[in-house]
């Protein structure tokens, strides 16, 4: 496996990003010796920072689950003599300095008296933005001052401010300048209406573009079907290309008017939306909830009376409690499930200690020195498909057939074949759903359109192996019992069955691996490659080449897609791991610094491996769509824009072509890839049971788009003149298999 080390605090901008390969076994003491032959520093002076833990020597990578492609922040250990120095000789000097600030910029309260401003008065409803965050915030004026003394003119007046009662994100009560005050955003923008070059309130989380956040000026540059793109601006800093999801609650920003010049009917505002404090309650006063109120009772009543624990910061009543206390305590306090035995606690200078899940695993247990680690069968995943559930039966949507990954458990991250190392996944209670054929077994034969596949077990494979001979007789049970359910036959455990009609059993998709190149002419010379979706035709028991009994399945092909060896079959780009690439790049360029003299040409076919593949990935990347493909979206003339904007990213690759259709055209109701989907006259397409569902609750004859509110017209109106077939047609085109209800 192979990790990011980021020294930023290094002068040389090239040193401060490097790739480092190493095992899950590699210990720290051993990685800090790697890292000072990147960056020449010092392992005493090095801090090692992972995840918001610092790793101690002692450790190995795996005890705390260092992932693929993580980043290990490496912090320069300060000499204690020299920031002792430091601070003694500024110590006095600082102190002044602070106290004299603290005057200057604290108001004192009892020089404050009542004033008047030209732009606003008390009880008017405004906007204050935060200095802290940056954000705007709904408030209402209690108070207009100034300081005794002063001119009274708005730039010097502070106005005290109490938040709105809607607003309990950051519920606040604070005195504000004028030039962080204005009036509240009443007018919603409709979509049409937005336009580059406009300065809108709009919400956006920095920390989760796609999730709600706060609410914050932003320049339009780009308006696009779905979002809009643009800056943020924060006071004098500014956050380039950001996108906002949230468009149809655009508001417009409003300037400060006279008093004297003001409309007497004061305009109707709309409360806005702001994460909630509380998901599970959604911040409901009236509804008692053991996450923001007492974990016990879920009551949120006598606040003062809540204790909150300092592990978890839950908040539990004295009154619950067992026993209950009288009163709450000054020193750390810990709740029942938190509260733990002395020896498992960490304290300072002592070893990570392992938990009990990972103490029970074989590489804790194994007594041999073999070096397990290195594998990248070994890793954990990065990421899930959480587009179908884990017992899927066929394709995968947006899984083509002939999609090849450099790696197993690139496999498993795509859905294809979930297990990172079995060769069968499945339920014994269901069926099978994919197999690996990777030529581990002798018994397997592959003709290509069928092949004979040997069931798993019948091997001792204690001590953390993962293969071995066949030693004992394999049974019909667990994954071997769930691949033979797959088969159109009654099941049989004694002598197996066959299929009268094989084409009516459940598909099995089926990934062929390079390490069975050297037994079957069909197999990928590189890396996982997905050959579609195959039929069990039969299973029974045999005696083996071991003289064991092993049971086999004989799998016939049955996929409308052209294999991916045959003529005319779509040849796609090999999906490397995030960051190998870049690693491998990396490893090239430095073994070129060191300028060593090769031995016997390993090193410069090293070089020419790496310049070779980065090649290929370029070359492959050059993609462009066929004449059947364009004509199936071009029938699709409704959507012809979005369709545009879905071309411009086929230069960058198949996958990310189909990255851009899935997220442009994603229902905004059930946040999926939309089915028998309708095209509003606004030129929204969500799915047709989504928009009945969201007519279901509207109150008034008249109905609304559920994205940007354009009037749609009466119910008998809107039966079947939305539809959009050639929509359907096209995304059916482009996932084969795909389907959802």
């Amino acid at each position: 496996m192979y990790i990011r080390i980021k020294a930023d605090w290094l002068e040389d901008k090239e040193k401060r990003e490097c790739f480092i390969s190493l095992s899950k076994t590699t210990k720290i003491r051993e990685l800090r010796t790697l890292i000072k032959a990147e960056i020449n520093l010092d392992p005493k002076l090095q801090r090692l920072f992972y995840k918001g833990k610092e790793m101690v020597d002692g450790q190995i990578l795996n005890d705390y689950s260092v992932l693929p492609n993580d980043v290990i922040v490496v912090m320069k250990r300060q000499v204690l003599q020299e920031t002792n120095l430091k601070t003694t000789s500024s110590k006095d000097g600082n102190n002044e300095q602070k106290k004299s600030v603290s005057k200057e910029t604290t108001p004192d309260c009892d020089q404050l008296v009542d004033a008047m401003s030209d732009y606003y008065r008390v009880g008017d409803f405004v906007d204050v933005r935060l200095l802290d965050t940056g954000a705007w915030y709904e408030a209402v004026i209690e108070k207009i001052l100034k300081k005794d003394g002063d001119e009274e003119v708005d730039k010097n007046l502070i106005f005290r401010l109490k938040s709105a009662s809607h607003v309990s994100v950051i519920p606040f009560e604070e005195d504000a300048k004028f030039e962080n005050i204005r009036p509240r955003s009443y007018y919603v923008f409709k979509v049409p209406e937005l336009m580059p070059e406009m300065t809108v309130l709009a919400n956006f989380n920095i920390d989760s573009p796609k999730e709600r956040g706060f609410w914050y000026d932003f320049h339009i540059t780009q308006v696009g079907s779905v979002d809009i793109i643009g800056t943020i601006v924060i006071g004098n800093e500014k956050i380039d290309n950001c996108n906002i999801k949230f468009i149809q609650e655009c508001m417009r920003i409003e300037e400060p008017i006279l008093n004297k010049v003001k409309d007497k009917k004061a305009p109707r505002y709309v409360n806005r939306k702001y994460p909630f404090h509380c998901k599970k309650c959604k911040d409901d006063k009236n509804k008692t909830c053991r996450s923001c109120g007492c974990h016990e009772c879920g009551g949120k009543e006598n606040w003062d009376k809540i204790i909150l624990c300092d592990e978890c910061d839950m908040g539990y009543h004295t009154d619950c409690l067992d026993p209950p206390m009288d009163d709450i305590p000054e020193d750390d306090w810990y709740c029942p499930s938190c509260k733990t035995d002395d020896s498992q606690i960490v304290k300072a200078g002592e070893k990570l200690k392992i938990s009990k899940k990972k103490l029970k695993t074989p590489a804790y247990q194994q007594k041999n020195n073999k070096d397990w680690g290195r594998g990248m069968a070994c890793v954990g995943l990065t990421k899930t498909n959480d587009k179908v559930p884990h017992n899927h039966v066929g394709s995968i949507p947006g899984v083509e057939v002939g999609f090849c990954w450099k790696f197993r458990h690139g496999v498993a991250e795509s859905g294809v074949h979930r297990p990172p190392v079995a060769g069968i996944h499945g339920k014994e209670s269901d069926c099978a759903y994919s197999v690996v054929l990777s030529g581990g077994y002798e018994d397997d034969i592959d003709y290509g359109h069928e092949f004979l596949y040997t069931g798993a077990g019948g091997r001792d494979l204690s001590g953390n192996k993962r293969t071995s001979v066949q030693s004992f007789d394999q049974e019909l049970n667990r994954t071997n019992k769930a691949l033979a359910l797959n088969c159109n036959a009654k099941f049989n455990n004694k002598d197996g069955a066959e299929a009268e009609d094989w084409k009516g059993g459940r598909p099995v998709r089926v990934v062929r691996s390079y390490k069975s190149a050297k037994h079957s002419e069909y197999a990928p010379q590189d890396g996982y490659r997905y050959d579609g979706l195959y039929k069990v035709v039969k299973y029974y028991p045999e005696k083996g080449k071991s003289g064991f009994i092993v049971w086999r399945y004989l799998l016939r092909r049955d996929d409308p897609c052209v294999a991916p060896w045959e003529k005319g079959a779509k040849q796609y780009e090999m999906i490397y791991p995030e960051g190998y690439l870049e690693m491998e790049e990396a490893k090239r360029k430095k073994e070129e610094m060191e300028n060593k003299t090769p031995k016997k040409g390993q090193k410069r076919k090293a070089n020419s491996d790496v310049i070779e593949m980065l090649t290929k990935k370029k070359k492959s990347e050059e993609y462009d769509l066929d004449k059947e493909t364009l004509t199936v979206i071009n029938a699709d003339k409704v959507n012809e824009k979005l369709w545009n904007e879905c071309k411009e990213i086929v230069k960058e690759g198949k996958k990310q072509f189909l990255d851009k259709v899935e997220e442009t055209f994603t229902c905004i109701i059930c946040i999926t890839l939309v089915y028998n989907p309708v095209t509003l006259k606004c030129s929204h397409n969500l799915c047709k049971k989504c928009l009945h569902e969201a007519f279901k609750h509207c109150s008034t004859e008249e109905f609304q788009c559920p994205h940007c509110r354009e009037m749609l017209g009466r119910k008998e109106t809107l039966a079947e003149q939305f539809n959009n077939k050639n929509l359907q047609a096209a995304l059916n085109f482009l996932f084969p298999g795909y389907r959802t209800e």
